[in-house]
């Protein structure tokens, strides 16, 4: 991941992939506080978690290791507090490429995706930084080789134009369904076709009935994605939101302002 990054011009945090507490120790010693820990193979970030110091580490790499189906994690420097940034990508085996869509959480960075409220398209971005993303976007995923759909996701410093890709789904995911919904573009519909073998330019957008798959969607409303908690089923649960994913839905709603 890291170095199809490096080739695409894409800075990532630096991390740390260990099986064991003394080599997380280790990367924790030439990180520096604070750190974020990813648990390999699982979803919804469980057992991950944000550390401030030595102590809260101790905790949470040892429970992390040995939630790890393989006793693998992955300790991170933090970008907490950053802006989280989304794009769906879309490409054919021609090489052709577009932008679906662009989200952005109004949480920041630390609070995951799932439990975020996002809205789409972005609205804070100026026009330099949403092109930088735009055009990073496009590079990783043709230097990945990837045909069909793309959710990349980026932390981006509210107080510099500095951005770092944090995840890449080579797939459609709970965004992509989102982004569809919001522009109209049939997503899942579309990858299909690319995998088979078409291309943007011989697709028509199902919805529109006009326009062709190559054309980037343009909306002039505003959606909003807000997540469900479902509090009652799960009383014990830490109310608390964080980067562990505990909303069980969420709703979706559109307008102008």
């Amino acid at each position: 991941f890291v170095k199809a990054m490096e080739k695409s011009g894409v800075v990532c945090p630096k991390s740390f992939a260990v099986d064991n507490y003394q080599d997380a120790l280790k990367a924790a010693e030439k990180l520096g506080f604070p750190l974020m820990i990813r648990v390999a193979y699982t979803l919804g970030g469980r057992g991950s978690g944000i550390v401030e110091n030595l102590k809260e580490f101790e905790v949470f790499a040892k429970r992390a290791l040995a939630q790890s189906i393989i006793h693998q994690i992955l300790v991170e420097e933090s970008v907490w507090g950053w802006k989280e940034i989304e794009f769906e990508v879309v490409r054919d085996v021609s090489n052709n490429c577009i932008i679906n869509c662009s989200m952005e959480n109004v949480d920041p960075m630390g609070i995951h995706t799932g439990e975020s409220i996002v809205v789409a398209p972005t609205q804070t971005l100026t026009n330099e930084e949403y092109q930088m993303m735009r055009c990073a976007s496009i590079r990783v995923v043709q230097n990945l080789g990837i045909i069909g759909e793309c959710n990349i996701q980026y932390a981006l410093n509210p107080i510099s134009k500095e951005f770092q890709a944090i995840e890449i789904n080579a797939r459609l995911s709970r965004s992509s369904a989102l982004a569809s919904k919001a522009t109209g573009y049939p997503l899942a519909y579309f990858a299909t076709k690319l995998a088979l073998g078409y291309l943007l330019t011989e697709l028509k957008n199902t919805v529109t009935g006009i326009t062709t798959a190559c054309f980037e969607p343009s909306i002039d409303y505003i959606v909003l994605k807000y997540p469900r908690w479902d509090l009652d089923k799960f009383r014990r649960v830490d109310r608390h939101i964080g980067t562990q994913m505990k909303s069980v839905g969420e709703v979706m709603a559109i307008g102008r302002t």
